[in-house]
């Protein structure tokens, strides 16, 4: 598939705005000449921040579409505490975004790209829906467990990145069957969006290499044990397109001081000091 636009979906509250213009930052530095547009879906995030962002990432020459949803769409929703709203975003954004759209990139906010992302956003999905990686040969034992837990025979996918076919999943994603499986197992979800979306469609994702598209980033040592040593920093630095820091322990806290702190670090502060001068950095807007 080709595009001149690479659509990216985001979906965060207004104490991830921060760490999103960090990962834009990233984007934009190692995608010369890529243009992007960026839909945000959200429920609460104040128009004064919305105005401030959307000005930040036209002066990085990036469209910036926020969409609020409507709570008319999970009026048959399970929410709580443990399911908030939010958690459905990402599941049912074949639903909230644009018909004209076909094809978007889901990335949670706590990622940074350090290569490009075209050959991802090119991906020819084989008749799938989605793609996504698994962390396999990184934490194969709860693999295993997530298959057992959900009684799926892939493997157990990472949903912090997702290549989307939009046309395909507004066929096969109905929001009252997410709504009746997350009634009907309700005690049994863990990461409940995560869990929802390997057990509904993981038979319809396309699995791609996570140390190319969501390398884990607490588990350097593991990738350099699974690929015989092969998987070193220089390699990482050369060929990893997506830095993902899971977990609850996050890069911008100061006590973060793993391997890839330092990486993240920088970053962010490349994006404080590029405020809304870092035009240069990207392709012209693109109406695409």
């Amino acid at each position: 598939m080709k595009s001149t636009s690479i659509h990216l979906l985001v979906t965060f509250d207004q104490n991830y705005i921060a760490p999103f213009e960090t990962m834009l930052t990233s984007i934009l530095l190692n995608n010369p000449g890529e243009q992007f547009h960026v839909w945000l879906l959200h429920s609460a995030i104040p128009q004064t921040a919305l105005d401030a962002l959307e000005h930040d990432c036209r002066a990085h020459g990036v469209p910036l579409t926020p969409i609020a949803v409507e709570r008319q769409l999970f009026q048959g929703a399970p929410i709580t505490k443990q399911y908030p709203q939010e958690m459905y975003y990402r599941l049912l954004a074949s639903h909230i975004l644009p018909a004209s759209l076909k094809r978007v990139l889901y990335l949670d906010p706590d990622i940074l790209v350090i290569n490009p992302l075209r050959p991802l956003w090119d991906l020819d999905l084989q008749g799938n829906v989605f793609a996504a990686a698994s962390h396999i040969g990184v934490v194969d034992v709860m693999n295993g467990i997530n298959r057992i837990r959900l009684k799926t025979e892939q493997d157990y996918y990472n949903s912090g990145v997702m290549l989307m076919d939009l046309e395909a999943a507004r066929v096969l994603v109905q929001p009252e069957a997410i709504f009746q499986y997350v009634r009907d197992h309700e005690n049994e979800l863990l990461l409940p969006d995560q869990d929802v979306f390997n057990s509904l469609y993981g038979a319809q994702t396309l699995q791609i290499d996570d140390a190319l598209w969501n390398y884990d980033a607490r588990y350097y040592s593991g990738y350099l044990l699974r690929s015989g040593g092969a998987y070193h920093m220089d390699w990482v630095m050369q060929h990893t397109a997506i830095l993902h820091f899971c977990g609850k322990r996050k890069p911008w806290k100061r006590s973060y001081a793993t391997r890839f702190a330092p990486l993240y670090k920088h970053y962010r502060q490349l994006a404080a000091r590029s405020g809304a001068s870092f035009v240069s950095l990207s392709a012209p807007p693109s109406h695409g």
